[in-house]
């Protein structure tokens, strides 16, 4: 049994406690409350794979302990006094690379939730879920996998998809649906007359519609067109 001393508590520096096996999940406790560290600590340690080798109350002693007794796994909340979760996190990242983070918070606002991500911890899981799921995301971060909660799943690919919309314009910001239709059919390879009967449109209303659409996308024939639907999604080369 390794028996290292203790750290004077002043519920932020808790530090090192007892270790047993050499075969379990080294955890490190970031938390600023204590009582929620002792339930995490207790809930933690009826894992038979886990251990909780040290706790601290603040971002700051965090990175100390990680230093200290290098663990496996950091379950960080993400707002600490001195230092929060997310500093904490991008210099544990850096200090320690082989050290997998977890964010667990009671906040699902995506600032915090890409804080934490682009800071680089791989989980974050919410503070009211199951004691199962934070136990599932340890097991899989441990395993150099991410792990988020469903519901930060949603807003994670949401802002994606909004920061793809802000970075570059789409055939949806750019053309009208109808364009939209035309260029599909274009791209499939219908002549003006077949687009006009399929949409029930006049020929020459269709190349209207297919010149407003070569502008908008700067392009000067079919065969662009075509890439850039095929780009977009519009239709594939299975069509």
């Amino acid at each position: 049994m390794l028996v290292t001393p203790w750290h004077a508590c002043d519920n932020r520096l808790v530090g090192p406690l007892n270790v047993e096996s050499d075969m379990s999940i080294r955890i490190l406790l970031a938390e600023d409350h204590k009582m929620v560290r002792e339930g995490l600590r207790g809930l933690l340690e009826s894992q038979p794979d886990m251990e909780v080798v040290a706790e601290a109350g603040d971002g700051r002693a965090a990175m100390q302990l990680v230093q200290e007794t290098s663990p496996d796994v950091v379950v960080m909340d993400v707002v600490m006094p001195d230092l929060n979760g997310i500093e904490a996190t991008r210099q544990v990242v850096v200090r320690s690379p082989g050290v997998k983070v977890v964010a667990l918070s009671m906040y699902s606002d995506t600032r915090f939730i890409t804080g934490m991500l682009s800071a680089g911890a791989s989980g974050y899981v919410l503070k009211d879920c199951a004691i199962e799921e934070l136990v599932q995301a340890i097991h899989t971060v441990a395993e150099n996998q991410t792990y988020l909660s469903p519901g930060i799943t949603q807003i994670v690919v949401r802002d994606y998809i909004d920061h793809l919309d802000k970075m570059r314009p789409s055939a949806f910001s750019l053309l009208t649906a109808r364009e939209r239709e035309v260029l599909q059919l274009l791209a499939e390879g219908m002549t003006m007359k077949e687009i006009a009967y399929q949409l029930d449109l006049g020929v020459k209303t269709v190349e209207t519609h297919r010149q407003q659409i070569m502008e908008k996308l700067d392009t000067h024939s079919i065969a662009e067109l075509t890439k850039y639907a095929i780009r977009e999604g519009l239709t594939s080369l299975d069509k």
